[in-house]
């Protein structure tokens, strides 16, 4: 089809690498599997650069299934490269195994650690991707993970809070955390249009006066 550029979201870990070597054109990664999702991960840090004058020693924290997040995964990459500091929390059986080697803390349990952290983001469950049953039942994990209305009251008045999306209101994140002042999910819907308009627009030539 002689095209310049393809943006491929698939369901095959690494199917944009593997185009990448087959195809004369840009390859532009929305999304390989359970892998990475590059775009995803550039709008949540220009996200937090709008609220943060600095990556250093910011401390953000991930909540929920980061074994198959490649959300989480993306934003690990790039926050640790920039200096910040990145925790994981979730039920064992969805920390990946030896993710401390990425240069990350590792908790089990939300309670008496959302101080510690200027961003929390909550991930929704990857049921698509599990294949099986990793947790006794979305109501437990609601209570033990879930960032309802008690635990946000905990959090440092300058900390903000994100997800990717879509939402899952009452599980991950209760409607009244997601519509709160601290919310800035927003904002991250609104800068990933942005990030995508000018990864597009570079990849395809663009000049940036």
């Amino acid at each position: 089809m002689k095209v310049d550029g393809v943006v491929v979201r698939h369901s095959a870990p690494g199917a944009a690498e593997y185009l990448a070597r087959h195809l004369d054109a840009f390859i532009i990664n929305a999304g390989d599997g359970g892998h990475e999702h590059p775009t995803q991960a550039l709008l949540d840090l220009l996200t937090m650069k709008q609220h943060f004058r600095s990556f250093k020693k910011l401390r953000v924290l991930i909540i929920g299934d980061i074994e198959h997040s490649r959300v989480a995964r993306s934003n690990i990459f790039g926050l640790t490269t920039l200096g910040a500091q990145v925790a994981v929390c979730g039920p064992p059986t969805l920390i990946p195994h030896e993710i401390e080697r990425l240069g990350v803390e590792v908790h089990y349990t939300l309670d008496g650690i959302l101080k510690k952290f200027d961003v929390v983001m909550a991930l929704r469950i990857q049921l698509e991707r599990q294949g099986k049953e990793l947790f006794p039942s979305v109501r437990e994990y609601r209570d033990v993970y879930g960032l309802t209305q008690e635990r946000v009251a905990c959090m440092n008045k300058k900390s903000i809070i994100m997800h990717p999306g879509p939402t899952n209101r009452g599980v991950e994140i209760d409607p009244e955390v997601a519509d709160s002042s601290k919310s800035v999910i927003l904002d991250q819907v609104k800068n990933g249009v942005a990030v995508r308009m000018a990864v597009l627009f570079i990849h395809s030539g663009g000049k940036i006066v």
